[in-house]
């Protein structure tokens, strides 16, 4: 939970860098959070929760996938590789889960070692 809240609280910051534990923690707490959601929704007849839910997490959710594409080196712009049907998904998936740079780069130090 603490990264999903460290990105919350970042809600629209799409400077610097995140490592990948904070993108991957956030997204698997996304996805269990509108699984959970779905559920409810389909139990109380209130589909509306989940379709908030995502847009509420729209802006961190992107903010912190530009911040893990800063953290491998690439711009944030990457993100719209996506839209290429499949190769694309794919490109963002091998991207999303490469090493952080070692060093700093133009989008700033490394989190791991500021951390460490």
């Amino acid at each position: 939970m603490y990264w999903y809240l460290e990105v919350l609280k970042k809600y629209a910051v799409f400077s610097g860098r995140a490592r990948r534990r904070e993108y991957w923690m956030f997204f698997l707490v996304n996805f269990i959070v509108g699984l959970v959601l779905a559920v409810i929704g389909r139990v109380l007849d209130l589909e509306i929760l989940q379709y908030l839910y995502s847009l509420a997490v729209l802006l961190p959710g992107l903010g912190v996938a530009v911040r893990r594409l800063h953290d491998t080196g690439r711009s944030g712009w990457w993100l719209l590789i996506a839209l290429v049907p499949l190769i694309g998904a794919i490109v963002l998936l091998v991207f999303l889960v490469s090493d952080s740079q070692p060093d700093t780069n133009q989008y700033g130090p490394n989190p791991k070692t500021a951390v460490a």
